[in-house]
Parts: C-alpha cells; structure tokens; sequence
C-alpha cells in the first residue's frame, strides 16, 4: 500500500518474481480496514510499516522534498491530493506556520522563521523557501541545516503523517491473527514516540493513572512488546546506507486469544 504512483511502480518492477502473491493498492496505509475488507481479507498474519517519506522522493528535485536542489514547493506523497506545501507556504497565517514547524519540527525559531516566511512571499522553489530559512536562522550553516526542521514540519503537515500512524495503529492490531505480529520502522523520534506509546498502552491490562487505587478502565492487554528497546541499524548496515542511522523498528505481537 502505498499513496505514491512511482514507489508503486517501482515495488511493482521489484517484486515482479512473486507473480500473483504480490498485490499492490495505491491508498494511504490508514485506510488498512478498508483495503483488507476489498481484498476480501478479515486477518493477516504480519503487518510491516515504514514510516515516513523515502530515498527516492527525497532524491527526486521536481517532488521539492529537498533544499539541496532547487524544485517546486510541492511535498506531495500523493501526486493527486490537492494540498502541496505551497499552500502552506504562501496561504497560512503566521501564528499556523509556526505552530507547524514548532509541533512537527521541533525547531525553536520556530516563530522567528515563519515571521520571515510571511515577510518573503510568494516563495515558489525549495532554494528560495531553504535561503529565507538559512537569513531566519542567522546563516550558519552548523552539522545539519537551518532548513531541515522547517522542511521536515512542513511535509509532515501537507501529508498528515502523525495523524496517519495515529490512525493506522489500532487498525493494523485488529486485523492481526492471535500471535500475528506488527513491525514498524520509524525514522524520526515523533513518529517513534507515537508508536512506543501505543505499544506500552496496548501491552498493559490498566491504563488508569498511577495514582487511582482501584482500576475502573476495564482495559486489557492486546499484545506484547518483542522488543522493549527499538532495533536500529549496526555500522555495517549505515556504512552501507547512511539513511538506516536514524532507523529505529518497533515489533509487537498480537496476544493469543483475542480476536
């Protein structure tokens, strides 16, 4: 499942040897209930999701995911979805611009940035909205780019990501069989965080707060953590794709005798 027209095209080619077992929806992953209803599908075995946006967006300039190359301020998973990052960009009001890069970026300039943003519209390419970035941020160019936070909040907000995983969580768990199991590959700690807080909630059989003497949730646990610490790449594997360093895989398993 994907919402991207070339990943699918690309999955397509490489999984070509599997023939018929493979089948390839375009649909965002927080539709899961619903693709597995048309397949005709009520449970499955294991459910993998990678999180986030990919290699080849990122190295495509005319997707405008990058400020390393210059390209259109689009940001788009889904080619088709009406909403681009330029919308954002050169429509927002200042106070949403900066609750965005403040919430999804982490960035405390985060009022500062979109002050200048507001101030230097239209903007139309990556380079121009990275280069208002970079004068916002004082112009030093430190180990990671003024511009990374910005970008990364604004293509989180154009494709909804938190609120996509939000979604897809308590989908992808009913849809597992008992003992069936949920892998998730995160590349950025509020994505992590989301999925570590799910996981923790839905191992324990009482989600009332620590301080009420007598449990009134009537919560149970629906699965086990595989692995309480996130697995994340060796220096093999970064060596060989300096991307995977900031991977980090969640594995749970549904527990036997829920349906």
């Amino acid at each position: 499942m994907d919402v991207d027209p070339q990943a699918l095209a690309l999955a397509s080619r490489r999984l070509s040897v599997f023939g018929d077992r493979v089948t390839l929806v375009k649909a965002s992953y927080g539709t899961l209930r619903e693709q597995l209803d048309r397949l005709g599908w009520k449970s499955v075995d294991g459910i993998l999701l990678d999180l986030g946006v990919s290699s080849m967006q990122i190295d495509t300039p005319e997707r405008g995911f990058s400020f390393l190359s210059d390209g259109p301020l689009d940001m788009r998973f889904d080619p088709e979805q009406p909403f681009s990052a330029d919308d954002l960009v050169n429509r927002w009001g200042e106070q949403e611009l900066a609750d965005v890069i403040w919430r999804y970026g982490e960035d405390p300039l985060a009022r500062r940035i979109a002050r200048a943003i507001c101030q230097a519209r239209p903007l139309t390419t990556t380079l121009e909205l990275a280069a208002v970035v970079l004068k916002a941020a004082g112009g030093r160019k430190g180990r990671i780019h003024p511009a990374t936070r910005t970008f990364q909040a604004l293509r989180m907000a154009v494709n909804r990501e938190l609120q996509t995983i939000e979604a897809v969580l308590p989908q992808a768990l009913n849809a597992l069989e008992p003992g069936g199991r949920l892998a998730v590959i995160s590349f950025h700690s509020l994505e992590d965080r989301l999925v570590k807080q799910y996981f923790r909630r839905e191992g324990r059989d009482c989600i009332c707060p620590p301080e009420q003497p007598v449990c009134t949730c009537g919560h149970f646990a629906s699965l086990k953590e595989i692995n309480r610490h996130p697995i994340e790449a060796d220096e093999t594997e970064i060596a060989e794709n300096p991307r995977s360093r900031s991977a980090k895989l969640r594995v749970a398993e549904k527990l036997a005798g829920l349906a």
